[in-house]
């Protein structure tokens, strides 16, 4: 695949360094290339990819060009770097990447990567019963493969002193009745489930290793599931996860009224999926500045999130390769926070904002390498604006849905005038292919340094050569505009009108989700295919 190809004979070749497919998931393998040279940035990185023993190649999406670069929050060297998508658990993939720069330098590696087993319980397991009385003891001599099932009572904090081994867990598992009334501790643990408990109190997992928490319903007045300090693959699924904070604009923002972390990581390979999270300061969270420890590889997939009262999914210092996807988010003061990606890829993918009272996306302390893709907002004020008053770096956008109108101020925050595009800082921005639309009739865009006043002119001027102009009758059921964003308002079902401009009206993104018609639909659903279920699953 190199032929062609010279060495690098200059600082514009490429030269590559030793690649690596760090913490895969259940449903996506990490890739990660650094790189020298290619100083005039037009090195390639593709990739393929099939599981072991299938004929046919599949394409994977291109790699993703993170440029050498020092911001306030902090650095990162040149990489090419990205994800596979939609993959099966447990399963062995040939990948094969190939990088190659037409000023010389080319370069083939080709493994072998297995994505990882969803946690489950040891089949058939040593079931103990335990009480409030023996729980203690119980724990104390557990071991792998052990189950320790909790008899009705209620409970203090339990703290899990014992490890599983990998591939042979060991599970403590609630019972109807059995209340615990604090804290479940797994500090240091590796390999231990905790399934299906009613907690009044937090589950914390600090240095913990494949902890999975899983089918729990907590309800805590401070955080709910969290790590402060690394820990890897930990699997939080299908809880319930409730807050003590409310929907009122005195809650908004990092100094408003409101309390907690609903679920909290910090290490790489984490994945949260289905969960239901709802009534805290953020609902989850990625940690930051100096808290931040190699947060990559981490999936944040279909949960439902409400009443976060600051973030509902803050991705902040994601390394590279975090996916936000399919997550659904209502009444919010910011949606999705990247704040700041460190040189991406920072992956934002299909996923349903609604009722965001502040801004979608909150791209801000100089973001770097955001990647938007097939979201759909419906929001007061500025669909998507950025007003943080500094640069924000290669922002890429495909086949998002972007409406908004009037807003005001909640909370002593402006929500924006009903702008569309509103990215006064940023630089090297590639936006196309998104549909927009605004309640106020107009179309008021400004990327960089160049300002619309109309849909011809964000078409003819900018990058948005192939936008779409939209309104609330490009969803099959048309919701309500939220004009008064302190409403608690409840989802709406904002698939399309199957007839409407939006469908078959994106472009097709090689690896990820390729439409069922003529081309990918526009936002978060494609026409005849059902969403996904947000939240736990049945």
């Amino acid at each position: 695949m190199c032929e062609g190809y010279g060495p690098a004979v200059d600082e514009s070749g490429v030269t590559s360094g030793t690649i690596a497919f760090p913490h895969p998931t259940m449903e996506h393998i990490t890739i990660l290339w650094p790189i020298e040279g290619d100083t005039n940035e037009n090195a390639e990185a593709t990739v393929r990819y099939r599981p072991v023993g299938e004929g046919t190649w599949r394409e994977g999406p291109p790699l993703f060009r993170a440029v050498a670069t020092t911001i306030q929050a902090g650095a990162w060297e040149n990489r090419f770097a990205g994800s596979l998508f939609g993959l099966e658990p447990d399963t062995e993939y040939e990948v094969e990447v190939t990088v190659s720069d037409p000023d010389g330098g080319c370069a083939v590696e080709a493994t072998t990567v297995r994505t990882r087993a969803v946690p489950a319980p040891p089949d058939p397991g040593n079931e103990i019963s335990a009480t409030p009385a023996t729980v203690d003891g119980v724990l104390a001599s557990a071991g792998p493969g052990d189950i320790v099932v909790l008899e009705p009572g209620t409970y203090g904090e339990i703290v899990v002193p014992s490890d599983g081994a990998e591939g042979n867990p060991l599970v403590l598992r609630g019972t109807p009745g059995a209340v615990v009334q604090g804290d479940v501790r797994l500090d240091g643990r590796s390999d231990v489930i905790v399934e299906g408990l009613s907690i009044y109190g937090k589950v914390k997992f600090n240095g913990g290793t494949r902890i999975a928490v899983v089918r729990n319903r907590i309800e805590t007045t401070e955080d709910g599931i969290v790590t402060y300090t690394r820990a890897e693959d930990a699997y939080i699924a299908d809880n319930v996860v409730l807050g003590a904070t409310v929907w009122a604009e005195s809650s908004l923002g990092v100094d408003g009224d409101n309390v907690g972390e609903g679920i909290a990581v910090t290490g790489p390979g984490h994945v949260i999926e289905h969960n239901r999270v709802a009534g805290f300061r953020d609902a989850i969270s990625l940690l930051e500045d100096g808290a931040a420890e190699d947060q990559f590889s981490i999936d944040i997939l279909r949960n439902d999130v409400s009443v976060a009262a600051d973030d509902g999914v803050e991705a902040d210092f994601c390394f590279h390769d975090c996916r936000v996807l399919e997550n659904r988010l209502t009444n919010t003061f910011v949606a999705i926070s990247s704040q700041p990606s460190l040189g991406g890829p920072m992956y934002v993918a299909r996923n349903v904002i609604y009722n965001c009272s502040y801004v979608a996306f909150k791209l801000y302390r100089e973001s770097v390498g955001d990647v938007l893709w097939h979201n759909t907002v419906v929001k007061n004020g500025d669909a998507f604006a950025v007003y943080s008053g500094v640069p924000v770096g290669r922002t890429l956008s495909r086949n998002n849905l972007f409406l908004g109108g009037p807003g005001g101020t909640y909370g002593g925050y402006d929500s924006g005038q009903g702008r569309v595009l509103y990215l006064p800082t940023a630089y090297g921005a590639d936006l196309d292919y998104d549909g927009v639309g605004s309640e106020t009739g107009t179309i008021e865009n400004r990327i960089g340094d160049v300002v619309f006043a109309t849909f011809d002119e964000l078409v003819q001027l900018s990058t948005e050569q192939h936008a779409v102009l939209v309104d609330r009758n490009v969803f099959a059921t048309p919701p309500a505009y939220p004009s008064d964003p302190m409403m608690e308002l409840a989802p709406p079902d904002l698939q399309l009108a199957p007839e409407g401009p939006a469908v078959d009206a994106g472009v097709p993104l090689p690896g990820y989700a390729v439409g069922a018609g003529a081309a990918p639909d526009l936002g978060a659903y494609e026409v005849g295919t059902p969403p996904p279920t947000y939240g736990p699953r049945p």
